[in-house]
């Protein structure tokens, strides 16, 4: 089967996509102007969405976001396990790229590695999760810092990934690219990591760096990041 999608369904949701902190409730103008989108679309989008009550329609004409999201984010709340959604994406990773792939989120000034999935075969290296290493100039560690942190590591934003070979030590070298959660918030660290040798070779070739691009898309959207984000933050890859 295809995954075309239904167009009028993505125009709907978009729109819930548009409401965010310090824009709780806006007029049709301000959704149209935002999205693109014909005033008329808008209203009939809207009238949908209000009568499964996910947006809310004031005196004044202007609309907010209804209960049913709510009911859903609660939902959303009481089922979700950040393992589940991240592990089978790292083993996946590994898999195809006979490379190691891990998850990085700062704790305490450092950086940890809260999940790790090592290749099946090959040379590695290994490393358990709930290590911790100091925010180094590795691939890791300037994700987690520029994108966690704000420090100004770069003058402008980096093309993705990130790519460091003997940052840590001469022997290895590791890819790196931000992942992001529900309104726009910075998440973690994918990496895929090994022998500088295979990794110095891979780059050129340019398969592993769309790999772990891709898988940070991928779990970007299952951690609830807008349509918007990533298309700003993997380019043409999140329109594909």
């Amino acid at each position: 089967m295809g995954n075309d999608g239904v167009q009028a369904v993505e125009k709907a949701l978009s729109l819930l996509d548009i409401f965010k902190p310090g824009a709780e409730s806006l007029s049709l103008a301000a959704l149209s102007q935002a999205s693109g989108m014909h005033k008329t679309t808008v209203y009939r989008l809207m009238n949908s969405l209000e009568r499964m009550n996910y947006v809310i329609r004031s005196e004044s004409g202007s609309y907010s976001l209804g209960p049913r999201v709510l009911y859903l984010g609660k939902l959303y709340e009481q089922s979700f396990h950040l393992s589940s959604v991240v592990e089978p994406a790292l083993q996946a990773l590994a898999a195809t790229t006979k490379e190691s792939a891990s998850y990085y989120v700062i704790d305490h000034g450092q950086r940890l590695c809260l999940f790790r999935v090592e290749p099946s075969e090959g040379l590695r290296e290994t490393r358990l999760p709930g290590t911790l290493f100091p925010l180094d100039d590795t691939a890791i560690s300037l994700v987690l810092r520029f994108w966690g942190l704000g420090e100004a590591v770069f003058d402008t934003t980096p093309e993705l990934p990130l790519f460091t070979s003997g940052a840590r030590d001469q022997h290895t070298a590791a890819f790196a690219a931000p992942i992001f959660g529900a309104g726009e918030k910075f998440m973690a660290a994918l990496t895929l990591s090994g022998p500088a040798s295979r990794l110095d070779a891979a780059r050129t070739s340019g398969d592993v760096a769309a790999q772990i691009l891709r898988s940070a898309l991928e779990l970007s959207r299952k951690l609830g990041a807008s349509v918007g984000l990533c298309e700003r933050m993997y380019g043409d890859m999140a329109s594909r």
